[in-house]
């Protein structure tokens, strides 16, 4: 059986795992989030692979990307990436990439781009279940009356890469750079 290689990662909100599959990331997700198992789960399966600690060029690549995004070095990634979920959820994951870096979008919004208006719930379950955060930015999507709601790494995670990525003006800046 094939593994996936993880790594632990400590950022400035949080500690992430990455994951590489065959020279792709597959996770970069919140080591600690409420639904670690299921997610986990689904990518051991999706893959018919299993988890072993090991780095790979990819994970220092994402790690290395990750670091320049927390110093406000870098507005996009081009980690190959490798989403495993259903069809939907992964027409969700492409349309978040291309909710630009500080800027927000809705639930709603992004339901029109993916799928029908009576579908929200279902796209605000895939955002949910996207294991590679940040570089899919999931956190980029808020309530539709500008609330934040619902992240895999907590909601103060989520206002603190706003503030960085410069969309909630007003707050004092979180990753001060010398």
């Amino acid at each position: 059986m094939p593994d996936i290689l993880i790594n632990y990662f400590k950022t400035p909100v949080g500690e992430m795992i990455l994951g590489s599959f065959e020279e792709q990331l597959c996770l970069a997700d919140w080591r600690y989030r409420s639904m670690r198992t299921t997610i986990d789960k689904r990518i051991r399966k999706g893959l018919n692979a299993e988890y072993k600690e090991g780095g790979t060029d990819v994970i220092e690549l994402a790690r290395m990307q990750l670091s320049e995004y927390f110093a406000g070095e870098r507005t996009s990634f081009d980690v190959p990436l490798h989403m495993v979920g259903t069809d939907f959820q992964k027409r969700v994951w492409k349309a978040l990439i291309d909710v630009p870096h500080g800027t927000t979008s809705t639930y709603a919004a992004l339901t029109e781009v993916v799928a029908e208006k009576t579908a929200i719930r279902a796209v605000a379950g895939a955002n949910g279940a996207n294991a590679i955060s940040i570089i899919i930015p999931c956190h980029r999507i808020i309530g539709s009356t500008g609330e934040l709601v619902g992240y895999a790494g907590g909601l103060s995670a989520k206002k603190k890469l706003l503030q960085l990525e410069g969309v909630l003006v007003g707050e004092p800046e979180l990753f001060p750079t010398d």
